[in-house]
């Protein structure tokens, strides 16, 4: 079984590509159009307006909107097109919406899909998603976004792929084809340095060195580019001083320059209008002047580039040449699509495109939602409930308002996902514990804010009376993703009182945390039987979440970012720089807090399943390998355990000397794996010595000679090593 992400996922964090951008080539049709287009026309395919407050519907007959947004019916989506047609170049307007993580059929939010550690299952679900969006009509998501996130304050988190660089660009790149196999143009966001807020505070500036941005926050953008992204959204904050919105380094050097980028870039809401706030524009004229000349092509709704550009051009303080580069980046991306030789307001639904809802696409929901579930902790092999003995008699209390709540299994940016259509957690294992002859009682406590506790009593007594008590606590879905930092990692409202109610009857509490992010559990880490990390799961939440702990299926998930204990160990990742003074114990002048841990709660790829696995000796191809080289790593891996099971084998490098500090581990291939109780397997896990580099504050790249560790295992702690050396370069 060799690694998934072996070669070339690795190869895609280098950053490397052409030395300048690319041409923008019109086909005849495109070409044709935009011959014949006025200054005003042009501004209008640069212009992007969304549906609701502010909308005005007689911009499209006059030519001034080149793509909507938030027009998600199909019958608003064919109205808007008809609207365009009456244009007098009748161009079609490029119709999109955020599909991050499903649009009709929900899955898993992306920081959850993540958790699988399977690019294969992303991609599928996204191809998925797309073509049930494109049924309706749209063509182009705001998705994936790509930034990674190390501080679990940060509430878009949710919507991201976590902290490993490796990971995020296997995961966006799959995204990306996916949605493109199904017709759906993506915008890959935040470009960038997003996911870095100081502080945590959604929308705060970011402050990341140069060798720090090309080596962990640039490679999901580099993949997603690869993958053919036909767009890319700039960031709305500011990177280094520099909004991403004005800042030419980002979006002509190293997007279009270093990486050969073709397609069109995108503005985030307003983020051109905001250079003002930002103290680089001093009114509306200047800021559209220096978005575009930076090289964002496409104004998102602060409407700055209808009322001023065609002014700038003619002022000549914008040049046509820039214009008109823009304009024919947009009409390529339009070309490719096809919309240039569509009727749009033919039958949306092309052959072979699903209905929303579909059987397949809810046995797909399933399946992702269940790969997402971690389980975190199973003392006394808890779960899955009832064993190998039956549950047939046996009382379940099943607790929280969360667990009843349809809403909440949707999630952030569901689209146009519904509440009617969701398995929730009460009715998925109801159903599941009648066909056990166990018996389940339900009782809230709290509503899912739990603020208050006048059911507490009546849920606690139900939980005395069980066998077993199922407690689904966690964040309501409006306590994160965008706008929802937060300065706190703690239960919401009085959850924490309610399960030190719960876990003080005595009986066994299994712990499902609903939410987008680690939470804080304190005392009650060590008091509960078993824990689970359920995320927002979807449409299917529920039969998936029965599927895990009645034990239909094992848990097969893995951490995607690292759980802290306390909010104070913010931001905190696996790939640390090593210090001077690693902590030693009774040793206060080493790394270490006066008042807690240091250590995280789970480390970044944890998750346990049902039964054990065994790793056997790595073992190391070569020892010496030169630049044209690949690592190869092959372990033997065996299910100790009576259930089937799979398995994210993991594969870390340290560099152990090198000119500047590295990280003390750094995920550089994983392969997940299916494995028959008692069966072994060989996986081999690969790596081009090239991908084994850094970069330098100038953005330069290198891979230096020397002795390097290999760790493998089934998470960052991974315990078999090995040691080579890199001998030359070329």
């Amino acid at each position: 079984m060799r690694g998934q992400t072996a070669g070339a996922v690795a190869l895609l964090a280098l950053g490397l590509g052409p030395p300048s951008a690319a041409a923008v080539e019109l086909g005849p049709r495109a070409r044709a159009l935009f011959e014949r287009m006025t200054v005003a026309e042009k501004v209008g395919q640069l212009t992007l307006v969304s549906a609701g407050p502010g909308y005005d519907a007689a911009m499209l007959p006059a030519g001034r909107v080149g793509a909507v947004i938030n027009f998600d019916g199909a019958d608003a989506i064919a109205a808007v097109q008809r609207a365009a047609r009456r244009a007098r170049l009748a161009v079609p307007v490029l119709a999109g919406l955020d599909i991050l993580h499903g649009f009709r059929t929900m899955f898993p939010v992306p920081l959850g899909e993540a958790a699988a550690f399977d690019p294969d299952l992303a991609e599928r679900v996204s191809a998925f998603a797309g073509a049930e969006a494109r049924a309706v009509g749209i063509r182009w998501t705001f998705a994936p976004m790509a930034d990674l996130a190390r501080d679990a304050r940060w509430g878009r988190a949710v919507e991201g792929f976590g902290e490993d660089p490796l990971l995020g660009a296997a995961l966006t790149a799959a995204r990306v084809r996916g949605l493109r196999a199904a017709g759906i143009a993506t915008s890959v966001k935040h470009f960038a340095g997003y996911g870095a807020p100081v502080g945590g505070r959604d929308y705060d500036n970011a402050e990341i060195p140069t060798a720090l941005l090309w080596d962990v926050y640039l490679p999901p953008f580099a993949a997603a580019v690869a993958a053919g992204s036909e767009t890319v959204m700039a960031s709305l904050n500011a990177l280094n001083g520099v909004p991403a919105t004005a800042n030419p380094l980002l979006l002509d050097t190293i997007l279009r320059r270093r990486w050969g980028f073709d397609g069109f870039v995108v503005s985030d809401w307003n983020s051109i209008g905001e250079l003002i706030a930002h103290g680089v524009a001093v009114d509306g004229a200047e800021a559209a002047r220096k978005a575009i000349l930076a090289g964002v092509d496409m104004d998102l709704a602060s409407g700055l580039y209808d009322r001023h550009l065609a002014d700038e051009v003619a002022a000549g303080r914008v040049p046509q040449a820039a214009l008109d580069e823009s304009v024919r980046r947009v009409l390529r991306v339009k070309e490719r699509l096809g919309l240039l030789d569509e009727h749009p307001v033919a039958a949306q639904n092309p052959p072979g495109q699903p209905a929303q809802l579909t059987a397949a696409g809810r046995a797909l929901a399933r399946e992702a939602a269940r790969d997402a579930i971690v389980l975190l902790a199973n003392r006394g092999a808890t779960l899955p409930l009832g064993g190998d003995g039956g549950l047939a008699g046996r009382r379940i209390a099943l607790i929280g308002g969360l667990a009843a709540s349809a809403v909440d299994q949707i999630g952030p940016h569901g689209a146009d996902g519904r509440a009617e259509d969701v398995v929730t957690p009460l009715a998925g294992l109801r159903r599941r514990a009648e066909t056990a002859g166990a018996a389940l009682a339900y009782a809230p406590g709290c509503d899912p804010q739990c603020g208050s506790t006048d059911g507490f009593d009546a849920a606690v007594a139900a939980a005395a009376a069980a066998d077993v008590v199922v407690a689904m606590l966690g964040e309501p879905q409006e306590m994160t993703g965008e706008a929802a930092s937060r300065t706190t990692l703690a239960l919401p409202g009085r959850q924490a009182e309610l399960l030190d109610r719960l876990i003080a009857t005595g009986r066994p509490v299994v712990l499902l945390l609903a939410g987008g992010r680690p939470l804080e559990l304190g005392r009650a880490a060590d008091r509960i039987q078993a824990l689970l990390m359920t995320w927002f799961l979807g449409s299917e939440a529920g039969n998936a979440i029965a599927d895990i702990l009645f034990g239909d299926v094992a848990p097969s998930a893995k951490l995607p970012l690292t759980w802290p204990r306390h909010v104070g160990q913010s931001p905190i990742y696996y790939n640390a720089l090593p210090s001077g003074r690693p902590y030693q114990p009774g040793n206060r002048f080493t790394m270490q807090y006066l008042d807690g841990e240091h250590t995280p709660l789970f480390p970044f790829g944890w998750g346990l399943s049902y039964g054990a696995v065994r790793y056997g000796e790595l073992h190391l191809d070569q020892s010496e390998l030169s630049g044209a080289d690949t690592l190869r790593a092959t372990v033997t891996v065996t299910n100790t355990g009576r259930r089937t099971i799979r398995e994210v084998v993991q594969l870390y490098v340290h560099d152990a000397v090198a000119s500047r500090s590295r990280p003390v581990r750094e995920l550089k291939a994983f392969a997940k794996v299916a494995l028959a109780p008692g069966e072994s397997r060989d996986v081999v896990l690969s790596v081009p010595v090239v991908a084994l580099g850094f970069h330098d504050d100038a953005g330069i790249y290198r891979v230096e000679p020397g002795a390097f560790d290999a760790f493998v295992g089934g998470s960052s702690l991974a315990e078999l090593t090995a040691r080579f050396s890199v001998t030359s370069m070329p």
